[in-house]
């Protein structure tokens, strides 16, 4: 008797496991370049390994989520970030009988394209770039995945599935995409909206623990904000007497269990009141179908409105986005200025690409790390060449 399991084998599984509306591997529609399938691996397998195995994966280690690397070892990173709304992403998949393989896919990429300090840096690529058709990671992240990567022989990028793409296609590109695009209706799958919101949930809770974590959060201020303060007091009440590090990280455990819960069985209910049938139903819903309730919606918006007065702009964090900010200018105005300074293999792309493009395309892929380095090396007189 063979005990192996094929790629056939699972792609039967699949037919049999997941929900009619959900994205079958059997069903993809197929890469940019066509490739034979693998023998124990499905097309979204596939993708997610893919994506793991890429650099620009590696690099979200040394970006910023919002404390730069150097502040302390126990912040999160752009790569904890994107592997705690993954883990999210798996379980609704899983909950909901979706095909876990994509949403943790698209949960896993959808950051690729983050520059270096966070929205700060994005920012700064915007302006720099507003005459240029601009600059927005999510369009970045498709960006990387199918061009910037360089690993095989017989195209550029990663030559992800149709499926994955459009879960990382939120926006348009502003600027002509090197590949055609993947068609999308009028809304993406089911497994891309709940990357979506398991990407919310995961950073709404972990930059609250992050922040009461630094101090800039005070726990007092915090329980005046509904969702929070209640879940607060739902585990100390069940707790007891427990040290602060202990009640802090279970009231997060709690929120999180709590907006995944009230994901899944919102959308439940919503899924099934729509009367989808199929992925074709879903992209033309009337509406998005993965979702919270209007109740904890509305709260889990007060708590994110609290984190962008409280966490976001506060002065530490301000001060440190305005730094970053200045870092990526002075980059790109010296690449622009001094296209020496850039490494042979950027100033080749520049007739393909456009300079702006290429030179923004390398200072996006930059970690924090070094694009602090390379700006130490360009205006300190003492530092190495």
């Amino acid at each position: 008797m063979n005990d192996v399991r094929t790629r056939e084998a699972y792609e039967q599984e699949e037919e049999e496991r997941l929900a009619p509306y959900a994205l079958k591997s059997a069903q993809s529609a197929g890469r940019v370049v066509g490739e034979e399938e693998h023998s124990y691996r499905t097309a979204f397998q596939r993708d997610r390994d893919r994506i793991i195995h890429a650099r620009a994966f590696r690099r979200l280690e040394y970006k910023t989520q919002v404390f730069v690397y150097r502040e302390g070892d126990h912040y999160r990173n752009r790569l904890t970030h994107t592997l705690e709304g993954a883990q999210l992403a798996r379980t609704v998949a899983r909950a909901l009988r979706l095909n876990e393989d994509l949403a943790e896919a698209i949960a896993l990429a959808h950051d690729l394209g983050h520059p270096p300090f966070g929205h700060a840096g994005e920012r700064a690529l915007a302006r720099l770039l507003r005459d240029e058709g601009g600059f927005d990671h999510n369009r970045q992240t498709l960006r990387v995945v199918d061009l910037l990567e360089e690993r095989y022989p017989g195209f550029r990028g990663l030559n992800l599935s149709a499926e994955t793409r459009e879960g990382l296609l939120k926006h348009g590109p502003a600027w002509p995409h090197p590949v055609p695009l993947p068609p999308r209706g009028a809304h993406p799958s089911l497994e891309a909206q709940l990357a979506d919101q398991c990407d919310e949930i995961a950073y709404t809770s972990h930059d609250l623990d992050d922040g009461l974590r630094s101090g800039l959060l005070e726990l007092e201020a915090l329980r005046e904000a509904p969702l929070f303060g209640e879940t607060h007091r739902f585990v100390r009440a069940r707790l007891g007497p427990v040290s602060p590090t202990i009640e802090r990280s279970q009231t997060i455990r709690a929120l999180i269990n709590r907006l995944v819960s009230d994901l899944v069985e919102t959308s439940a209910k919503r899924i099934a009141a729509s009367g989808v049938r199929s992925v074709a139903d879903v992209r033309v819903a009337p509406e998005p179908l993965l979702a919270l309730s209007s109740g904890l919606h509305d709260a889990a918006r007060r708590l994110k409105l609290f984190l962008f007065e409280n966490l976001y702009h506060h002065s530490r964090v301000q001060r440190m986005n305005r730094k970053g900010e200045r870092v990526l200018a002075d980059l790109y105005s010296v690449y622009r200025d001094e296209p020496d300074q850039l490494p042979r293999t950027v100033r080749e792309r520049f007739a393909e690409e456009g300079k702006a493009r290429a030179i923004a395309d390398y200072v996006a892929g930059m970690t924090d790390r070094f694009a602090l380095e390379e700006h130490r090396k360009l205006w300190d007189l003492h530092a190495g060449v």
